[in-house]
């Protein structure tokens, strides 16, 4: 299933990210922000699963921002697995 959320206090403006039966990511998707950085953490979720990406992504900041792009993944894939259940 995809999940599109906006993210908040960061650059980017929207997510897709596309999480299989098992709970592992397909794809993920960023419109806005730091393009090469954005298209890495793409390519490194990409056959994780959601878990696991949360653990490594949650609290992450972004200079003296409160949140980041992968905090903000991290919480609102917390919110896909939440509706899953």
């Amino acid at each position: 299933m995809t999940y599109s959320f906006r993210p908040r206090g960061v650059c980017s403006q929207e997510m897709r990210v596309e999480i299989d039966e098992q709970g592992v990511i397909q794809n993920l998707q960023v419109l806005g922000g730091c393009s090469g950085n954005l298209q890495g953490i793409a390519a490194l979720v990409k056959g994780m699963k959601a878990q696991e990406a949360i653990e490594r992504l949650k609290g992450i900041r972004c200079g003296f921002k409160e949140t980041s792009c992968p905090d903000q993944l991290a919480r609102n894939l917390e919110k896909a697995l939440e509706k899953r259940a």
